[in-house]
């Protein structure tokens, strides 16, 4: 992971070992510091050592401290440069007017889907999504919040014609999933990535040798462990948007992603499909007055 870095330390930061924690609490606390400090600097303020700065650093996937400095110089430099700072991290109040409250919305927001895009690997987008266009049953399955977003990924992919089914109870998932095959794909959509009736659809997809693929923030997660592929997305707390809530704008990016490289490879019966669904329901629609 070279990119994406402050959104995926704060996601995965109270998972993390103590003394790693502690490392990635200084680098959040100011990141702009953080990219000019040396490996001993950072170390003394985290109270910790070189050594294990350097394993934080191949913990979130960078060679070592120097790589880590580029991506953290890179980072806060586009979010000064894109006003970022003037809503990310501050609290919306019980008093704070509606205009202030939408402003800090805005800002976490638009911090999170750019936090996504940079983190998201294209590679594992294009695979998945080759695996849907060839596949004869997609199913997808969320609790919740996440259940929500399954849903609504359903919906687009038959919208253009992909076989896709979601699954947001229990029984009914595990039964969908003991009846796919290879060749077949199994999505899951945790936001910890520790949601027991996703993750026992998930294994059970993949014993009868469908494509698993997990959509979770938290890339070391027993969700994660049990995929073949792993799409992460990220999140960013804010008041009244906690765990899930604050994963859906990520989770439905992500999955749009995947949505947008599907309809790239059926282009024409995706087109086809399209006309065909809008002329269905062009009839329940009221004539302008």
């Amino acid at each position: 992971m070279t990119s994406g870095a402050l959104g995926r330390v704060e996601t995965e930061l109270p998972g993390l070992p103590e003394a790693l924690r502690r490392v990635g609490e200084v680098i959040l606390d100011d990141p702009a510091e953080a990219a000019r400090s040396t490996i001993i600097a950072l170390a003394e303020r985290a109270g910790s050592s070189p050594a294990t700065v350097t394993r934080f650093c191949r913990a979130f996937g960078f060679s070592g401290y120097a790589e880590l400095r580029v991506a953290l110089a890179t980072e806060t430099g586009r979010a000064a440069q894109a006003g970022w700072g003037a809503g990310v991290g501050h609290e919306i109040g019980p008093e704070d007017p509606l205009d202030k409250a939408v402003e800090v919305m805005a800002a976490a927001d638009a911090r999170l889907i750019q936090d996504t895009a940079a983190g998201l690997d294209l590679d594992l987008v294009a695979r998945v999504a080759d695996a849907i266009v060839a596949a004869p049953r997609v199913l997808l399955v969320g609790v919740s919040t996440s259940g929500n977003v399954a849903t609504m990924f359903e919906g687009r992919l038959r919208r253009i014609g992909i076989p896709g089914w979601s699954a947001g109870d229990a029984h009914v998932a595990l039964s969908e999933a003991a009846l796919l095959k290879q060749g077949d794909v199994a999505i899951g959509i945790s936001h910890r990535g520790r949601t027991r009736e996703v993750m026992e659809a998930l294994a059970e997809a993949g014993s009868h040798g469908a494509l698993t693929v997990a959509v979770t923030s938290f890339a070391r997660s027993p969700l994660a462990d049990l995929a073949d592929l792993v799409l992460t997305t990220a999140s960013r707390e804010t008041t009244f948007r906690l765990g899930g809530l604050a994963a859906v704008h990520s989770q439905l990016f992500v999955l749009d992603a995947v949505y947008v490289a599907v309809a790239q490879r059926t282009y024409e019966r995706t087109n086809e499909a399209f006309e065909r669904t809008i002329s269905a329901v062009e009839s329940h629609r009221v004539e302008r007055g």
